[in-house]
């Protein structure tokens, strides 16, 4: 289902004010793809570059056309590891924050 533009712009409005909401956004979307959950980590990613950055400054950052990176966070995109690993790394930056894997047990 798609989101309403009041959605969008709350997400936005929330993520330009709220500098802990941006980074669970932004950690719930690579927590989403490290769970194998991709479609809802890649609109969760999505929402959080809208919300931030711009796919834009994105591309300058990440050296990936705006146009291809929309695609590889849309619905049906299909991005190589390579291409999510420089995405996560331009993100992360942007955000100032580092995101590391730990384990647990499988209940």
């Amino acid at each position: 289902m798609p989101l309403t533009h009041d959605f969008k712009e709350t997400i936005r409005a929330r993520a330009q004010a709220e500098p802990e909401f941006r980074q669970a956004l932004l950690r719930e979307g690579i927590e989403c793809i490290i769970n194998g959950d991709l479609a809802t980590g890649k609109a969760l990613l999505r929402d959080y570059v809208n919300a931030t950055v711009g796919f834009q400054k994105l591309e300058k950052r990440t050296h990936i056309p705006a146009k291809s990176l929309m695609r590889m966070l849309g619905p049906k995109g299909s991005p190589s590891v390579e291409n999510l690993s420089t995405i996560l790394t331009a993100l992360q930056r942007t955000e100032g924050v580092k995101f590391s894997v730990s384990t647990s047990e499988i209940g």
